[in-house]
């Protein structure tokens, strides 16, 4: 009775496979917990294959459709990518309205593969590593904003020296030419902001979120500047610290555990690279407010952070599934703004506006190569921090990557200065970033 059972779901997903690939028909195969090697396309040649361990994961998905399940079985390996990536995959569906294709799938025939299922024990997902408390962030208090940062960056110093580039910036990088290296490229990033800046020897700069150190190090050491940094992660603050000694700039640059209400002293120049997209929403015109107060009057402020598509109204902005997910899995406390509310906030605390860039391509790269890296050295990174922790992340910047290359997510650079009268510290023309 049992092998009858077993039979008759083999034949369903068959069934449910055939039809799928008819409507897809990508370069890509299924295989079932039995082993049976299924094409999801009429005629694949690639090795991209979705692997299903057990027939109980199907059952399981069915009962509690939902994406933080999908997760979690994904995590487990119970659902499992051979010999390619998230990203192979989004691309496949993205190409030829394949996705759109999905609407002529028969519903009727999905429902009658799906009931051999629904008596089958469901296969419970495993564990991942996920935030412990509110990942939402609503009605934050401010020690909360430490526990949200350290739960991302302290994974572990070591994870992100697998994916990263030799400085460990882990943010958007420029790429001048596509085929430059990863590392050419966040340096080539760290160059650009520092001409922005307009950095001049004995400038006073901040850098708000300061990761691991390497944005002020190159200022102090290219540039002539004395910079402090700030961060919440003890993980960040140890690497910094070393790195600030092993490069003799102990008497020019510092870093401290500090989070950005709390700043003081006077700065001729403040940048903030991918910290914007922690504050919260809700905190934003306070965060505004922290940064003009230690702008020196003629400084210069630069904001790079992702955003997202503006919608007609503000009020409607709601947290999609997708989002909760990266919220309890990767970034808790995590909220995107659209690049016009950032301006406009930035207008109504006093600055002045001078340019906006937009870094989307670069950061749809960037991502790609993390992906492609980590997943080169699977076998260390699921050593650092398991199996389960490892699947999560290469979906994770599987996933920002497509984002960013459809144009759902984006990115940008913001330059701004105190509103005043008069000429404002930028030379009439843009030509000397580009020297």
């Amino acid at each position: 009775m049992k092998a009858q059972a077993q039979d008759r779901q083999v034949a369903a997903a068959r069934g449910l496979v055939a039809h799928l690939a008819d409507h897809l028909d990508l370069d890509a195969s299924v295989r079932l917990w039995d082993g049976t090697l299924l094409p999801l396309g009429r005629d694949p040649r690639g090795p991209l294959t979705i692997s299903i361990a057990a027939p109980g994961v199907i059952a399981s998905l069915l009962r509690w459709p939902t994406l933080d399940r999908l997760i979690r079985h994904y995590a487990a390996g119970d659902i499992e990518l051979e010999s390619g990536s998230l990203i192979d995959l989004g691309h496949q569906l993205e190409e030829g309205g394949r996705r759109k294709s999905l609407k002529g799938v028969s519903k009727r025939r999905v429902a009658a593969a799906l009931l051999s299922f629904l008596l089958t024990r469901a296969q419970p997902p495993g564990d991942a590593r996920a935030f412990a408390g509110d990942a939402d962030g609503s009605g934050r208090a401010q020690a909360q904003n430490r526990d949200f940062v350290q739960f991302h960056y302290d994974v572990g110093n070591d994870f992100y020296r697998l994916f990263l580039d030799e400085r460990m910036q882990y943010s958007c990088a420029y790429f001048t030419d596509p085929a430059n290296s990863l590392d050419q490229a966040q340096t080539d990033k760290l160059e650009m902001i520092c001409r922005k800046l307009r950095l001049e020897p004995g400038d006073r700069v901040l850098d708000i979120g300061c990761g691991w150190g390497g944005l002020i190090c190159y200022a102090a050491e290219h540039y002539g500047v004395t910079a402090h940094g700030i961060t919440l992660s003890p993980a960040q603050l140890e690497v910094a610290k070393a790195r600030i000694a092993a490069q003799g700039l102990s008497e020019r640059v510092t870093v401290g555990l500090t989070d950005y209400v709390d700043i003081s002293g006077t700065y001729d120049k403040v940048v903030s690279v991918g910290m914007y997209e922690h504050i919260g929403l809700a905190n934003i015109d306070k965060y505004m407010r922290a940064v003009r107060r230690v702008l020196a009057p003629d400084g210069l402020f630069l904001n790079h952070a992702i955003s997202r598509r503006s919608k007609r109204n503000r009020r409607r902005f709601g947290a999609r599934a997708e989002q909760r997910a990266l919220k309890r899995y990767i970034f808790p406390g995590g909220e995107l703004d659209d690049i016009g509310h950032t301006v406009q906030a930035m207008e109504q605390a006093g600055f002045e506006v001078h340019d906006v860039e937009g870094w989307r391509r670069h950061y749809a790269r960037t991502t790609r190569l993390w992906c492609e890296r980590l997943m080169a050295r699977r076998e260390e990174a699921e050593a650092l921090v398991g199996a389960p922790t490892y699947r999560i992340w290469t979906a994770y910047l599987a996933g920002c990557s497509l984002a960013f290359e459809r144009g759902s997510a984006r990115i940008f650079q913001t330059l701004a200065s105190r509103s005043a009268r008069g000429d404002p510290p930028l030379p009439p023309t843009r030509a000397d970033l580009y020297r």
